[in-house]
């Protein structure tokens, strides 16, 4: 078997050189190449890595592909490619089905299985501590990126024609915190309010650990049945995930285009290599410190990643999220009390975005911020950033805000809609990265995290070894 691999990552490699080689002396040194050699050229590289998947039979495999395979279509294929849109939203919806119960379900047996209710409060003061010290530590990076590159000074480009953002009003103190509770249970499954589902959960989850034995038991039994089922459930919607991937892959080329890239390159280079910065110099030492296995980490995480990055959802990677983690050694409990909470609390990737495109915002518009009201900015997006979980684009929508609140003029924002889907993709991977390192943390701090014998649940349900 080690043979297929070995001739397949060959036969990748000579492809992918030879399209690479032909690409750059067809664009950069002008040598007049027929479009057809270009196109076989690829097809070739692509062909070479579905033979790896074929041999592989990984699911995680697979959506790296189709990313791959997507890109081309969107190239090739714009009429077409916009049309595809349809497969991801399908994936998100039975998505979206899985979560309020699966939440439910793993969070009632966490609690009312232990009935250890100091536990709970426990991991809630240490999940908002971790949260909010790294989240801390994100702003500030995005602060230093955009403040080194400059990547706003003598911008110029006009707005996107076409494009709005949502209009949110500005949410007070007692609205965020209200936002927190449940009004209506229905309301908040049916909103996706993950927050709302989490709290009530818990409270739920405390009610039924007080009850009697008698009583208690049957609850228990029947979060159980459902949290496997879900899991099962999980599993299936998965299958579904590398056509999803690729269909949102080539939706985003086909309609934005490939070119859009040379105008802001600047820009988004920056959040990457920040972003980049962020995992290496902050996440990654989290990790050694408190003795979290990184090779084993990054096998659990590569799947939910790479899914948040395609869709640019962290609901599409959630359910998924939540299995390997508990796979990896993290308590279920602990999993499904840190992962949901961390999606108001710990969104790393968007607080350090919302840091660097409100600088890019005052440096395209020519006005100079002082240290001082820089960090005030920043501190006003971190705490704003809590109140608009659910709304569409809402990372623009609070930049818009902080805007006008600083007086700050709006049209540089819409410059940055150009290439706001590539952006997000990056920051929707690295809050997923970020909430599943803080379960592992929570874990690791409650002595309950055992990676002695973790496993990774591939997506034909099957179990692979990374110890």
């Amino acid at each position: 078997m080690k043979k297929y691999f070995a001739s397949a990552y060959v036969w990748i490699f000579i492809t992918l050189s030879i399209a690479s080689v032909l690409h750059f002396c067809s664009y950069i040194l002008e040598v007049p190449i027929p479009s057809s050699v270009l196109l076989s050229s690829r097809l070739l590289f692509i062909a070479a890595l579905i033979w790896l998947a074929l041999k592989r039979k990984s699911l995680t495999t697979w959506i790296l592909i189709s990313m791959v395979i997507g890109a081309e279509i969107g190239n090739d294929l714009p009429a077409f490619a916009v049309n595809l849109q349809i497969f991801s939203k399908i994936f998100l919806r039975m998505i979206k089905t899985i979560i309020a119960p699966l939440l439910f379900a793993t969070l009632v047996v966490g609690i009312a299985g232990h009935s250890d209710l100091k536990q709970v409060g426990r991991m809630g003061w240490k999940s908002i501590l971790y949260f909010e010290v790294v989240s801390t530590i994100a702003l500030f990076i995005g602060l230093a990126a955009i403040n080194i590159s400059q990547a706003g000074v003598g911008i110029t480009l006009p707005p996107v024609a076409g494009e709005h953002l949502d209009e949110v009003k500005k949410q007070t103190i007692q609205e965020v915190i209200l936002h927190i509770f449940p009004e209506n249970l229905a309301r908040a499954v049916y909103e996706g309010q993950v927050l709302q589902i989490v709290v009530f959960s818990i409270l739920f989850g405390i009610a039924v650990a007080m009850l009697k034995e008698n009583y208690k038991r049957p609850m228990i039994r029947f979060s159980e049945s459902l949290a496997e089922t879900m899991f099962k459930f999980t599993n299936l919607i998965m299958l579904f995930a590398p056509i999803a991937v690729g269909a949102a892959i080539a939706y985003t080329v086909g309609h934005m285009g490939l070119g859009v890239l040379v105008n802001l390159f600047k820009l988004l280079i920056t959040l990457y290599v920040a972003l980049i910065a962020f995992m290496l110099f902050v996440l990654l030492p989290v990790a050694y410190f408190l003795r979290i296995p990184v090779k084993r980490f990054i096998k659990a995480v590569a799947e939910p990643a790479t899914i948040a990055f395609a869709t640019t959802s962290s609901e599409s990677a959630l359910p998924r999220a939540m299995e390997n983690m508990e796979a990896f050694g993290v308590p279920r409990k602990i999993v499904a009390f840190v992962l949901p909470t961390g999606y108001s609390f710990n969104l790393d990737g968007t607080t350090l975005y919302l840091a660097l495109a409100s600088i890019f915002v005052a440096q395209a518009a020519g006005i100079h911020l002082s240290f001082g009201q820089q960090v005030v900015m920043m501190f006003t997006l971190m705490l704003t950033s809590k109140g608009v979980a659910g709304v569409p684009r809402a990372s623009l929508v609070i930049l818009l805000g902080t805007a006008v609140s600083f007086g700050l003029p709006v049209e540089p924002i819409f410059i940055i809609l150009g290439i706001d889907e590539l952006m997000d993709m990056a920051r929707t991977s690295v809050n997923v990265i970020g909430n599943c390192l803080a379960s592992a943390v929570v874990a690791r701090w409650e002595g309950e995290l055992d990676t002695s014998n973790a496993l990774v649940t591939g997506g034909d349900g099957q179990s692979d070894s990374v110890s």
